[in-house]
């Protein structure tokens, strides 16, 4: 699983809502919240979409896309 938090910030950062941003990417706010909920993988295109809407580099990318849910018991 990903730890979604840091796009989830940079959403709110950029457009307030999870519905906003869901608007400005063409998809629905479904589709936005099961990626964020770990329900979803996104595509490379969708991955590159929402980079560019988000204005992250791609260098960042996998700060935000693939940064891995560590739990207490993995430390």
């Amino acid at each position: 699983m990903y730890n979604t938090s840091k796009l989830r910030g940079r959403i709110v950062e950029k457009y307030l809502t999870l519905s906003e941003f869901a608007k400005a990417i063409n998809k629905e706010l479904r589709f936005v919240s099961t990626y964020l909920n770990n329900q979803r993988q996104l595509s490379q295109k969708d991955i590159l979409d929402w980079a560019a809407a988000l204005d992250i580099s791609s260098d960042e990318i996998p700060l935000y896309f693939f940064t891995l849910e560590v739990h207490e018991t993995e430390q």
